[in-house]
């Protein structure tokens, strides 16, 4: 149901008899179209459009952005029904996000704005030095993409601010894959990184996603601690991953797979910058086909990390996804020396943990091999979790000893 707000002239939204609003009132950041009520007026409303969410008895409960287009429909922006977004509201948010990062990062390189759980639902940021990459997921956001833009340039002095625009997330949302570059310019060439004691190469123009994986940071110094002496294989690699950071803690040496050649150009850019280019290799190819390939070949490897990219990334993906992370456990297990490493990982947000390490380990265990879980990882605190969103806990990371 639609009708006018009685101060800044919002549209309303109201949430069906049966829905609980203690949700939205504990902090909870979504509402599901089954859970609202959406009739006519209600679905035509523009996509990003603000409203004021109400309860079923007309209360009401928390300014929300509406996409009809959304199984999605409503995001929570703020428990003020009469906020006003503007520029100074997302330098509010901004600001609290970079006291956060600056107290956690000497050097400016990580994710600045994780979504939800920095209280900016659907944006992602990651920040490469005075370049700050944007992802507006939300169709709200690119309506406020300029105040965003100048709020963010304002709070951080960014130079220049990218927009990343591709991933299925904009494309339920109903918008575009149009990236481009919001203020300043953007760089001639891949941007050096430094992370765990190595040098990362990231293509914030063209590279994925916003052109580095901040988010397993941790997970590559804890695998670095392994790594002294070793013979690391790094699978699904992407521009270095845990190889250059295992190289980093001393690894004899390092083979990078992945499928894609301009990653793997760039790991090996990285691993010169690093100066562990003597101690690098990479292989391009399928990595199911590199890992059983390798077994064929009677290899062996003192550290052995598969870190693939969803393949669970939504609940009707789930059991392939599953079959699928058994699958590369099993290849990667007979891999692994006797008293070696394995680490294994899941960026799937609809695959918990628990059904995580059971695939894992029926893989490890129809390989003919067994171990020991030493580790489990997470995304690095730059990536904080929403406590009201599973979701946001997306990345798993199991270090085994096998």
């Amino acid at each position: 149901m639609v009708a006018p707000s009685h101060l800044l002239d919002r549209p309303i939204v109201r949430l069906k008899p049966k829905a609980d609003a203690r949700n939205v009132r504990h902090g909870f950041p979504w509402v599901y179209d089954a859970d609202l009520v959406t009739d006519r007026r209600t679905r035509s409303l523009a996509p990003g459009t603000l409203a004021v969410l109400e309860d079923n008895d007309r209360n009401p409960l928390a300014l929300v952005a509406v996409n009809p287009l959304s199984k999605l429909i409503c995001r929570v922006l703020d428990a003020d029904p009469q906020a006003r977004i503007d520029r100074a509201w997302f330098e509010k948010r901004l600001r609290r996000a970079l006291d956060l990062r600056q107290r956690l990062f000497a050097t400016p390189f990580y994710r600045l704005v994780h979504a939800e759980a920095d209280g900016l639902p659907g944006i992602v940021i990651d920040r490469f030095g005075d370049i700050c990459v944007v992802q507006p997921n939300a169709a709200w956001a690119e309506m406020h993409i300029v105040e965003l833009t100048s709020a963010l340039v304002n709070v951080t002095g960014a130079t220049s601010v990218l927009k990343n625009a591709a991933g299925r997330t904009r494309t339920l949302e109903g918008l575009d894959e149009t990236s481009g570059i919001l203020t300043g310019h953007a760089p001639d060439g891949p941007v050096a990184v430094p992370m765990n004691g190595a040098t990362y190469m990231a293509d914030l123009t063209s590279g994925q996603k916003t052109g580095l994986f901040y988010d397993q940071r941790p997970n590559h110094a804890f695998a670095a601690e392994l790594a002294a002496g070793a013979r690391v294989l790094d699978v699904f690699s992407h521009v270095g991953g845990f190889a250059l950071a295992a190289l980093a803690g001393g690894a004899a040496s390092a083979l990078s797979v992945d499928g894609s050649a301009a990653a793997l150009d760039l790991a090996g850019k990285g691993a010169q910058a690093s100066g562990f280019a003597d101690r690098f290799s990479t292989r391009q190819g399928d990595a199911f086909d590199v890992l059983a390939s390798l077994a064929a070949d009677g290899q062996q490897y003192d550290l052995v990390i598969c870190d693939p990219p969803a393949f669970a990334p939504r609940k009707q993906a789930l059991q392939a996804g599953l079959r699928a992370y058994e699958r590369v456990a099993r290849l990667a297990a007979p891999l692994v020396a006797e008293g070696g490493f394995l680490v294994l990982c899941s960026c799937s947000h609809a695959v918990d943990l628990h059904r995580f390490r059971q695939a894992s380990l029926r893989g490890i265990g129809r390989a003919g091999r067994s171990g020991q879980i030493i580790h489990t990882g997470y995304a690095g605190p730059d990536h904080p979790q929403h406590p009201m969103l599973a979701e946001s806990g997306y990345l798993k990371s199991l270090f085994l000893r096998l």
